[in-house]
């Protein structure tokens, strides 16, 4: 992911270089070559007035290349926004459903366990006073004899 993101940043770093470097060049190179060409004043400035649209609409064009690619960018990143909302909340509703079957399950063993330790109780318990019932039936039969 950061991987990715590093090299959406990179490519929009140079995107953005490439885009900048190409109008200063291209108005560096439209002047010079109209400085350095042998015209009269009037040929001159009809020359740089049309470089000059030239490269309005040139700028225009990258603008507009620039805005695109902004919304793209922007659509994009909305859609894996939500989309990484979606997954972070199934996972975290999976998760939360998974604890609750866990603690469901986990009480249901602990009462059974508990419930099987109660009835051991009561048996021995009831065992014990019918051991102590025959002792006294016992005690009685050797009283009477």
């Amino acid at each position: 992911m950061e991987e990715t993101k590093n090299s959406n940043s990179n490519s929009n770093i140079n995107t953005k270089d490439f885009i900048i470097g190409t109008l200063i060049g291209g108005i560096v190179g439209v002047f010079a070559a109209l400085l350095f060409a042998p015209k009269s004043g009037k040929d001159l400035r009809s020359d740089i007035n049309e470089g000059a649209y030239q490269m309005k609409g040139k700028a225009s064009e990258f603008k507009d290349t620039a805005q695109e690619k902004g919304y793209h960018w922007k659509d994009k990143a909305y859609t894996t926004g939500s989309e990484l909302k979606r997954r972070a909340m199934d996972t975290t509703s999976q998760l939360t459903k998974n604890a609750s079957d866990k603690t469901k399950e986990l009480t249901k063993t602990v009462q059974s366990k508990l419930q099987d330790k109660r009835t051991k109780e009561d048996e021995a318990l009831e065992a014990a006073e019918e051991v102590a019932e025959a002792i006294e039936e016992a005690a009685e039969e050797m009283k009477t004899k």
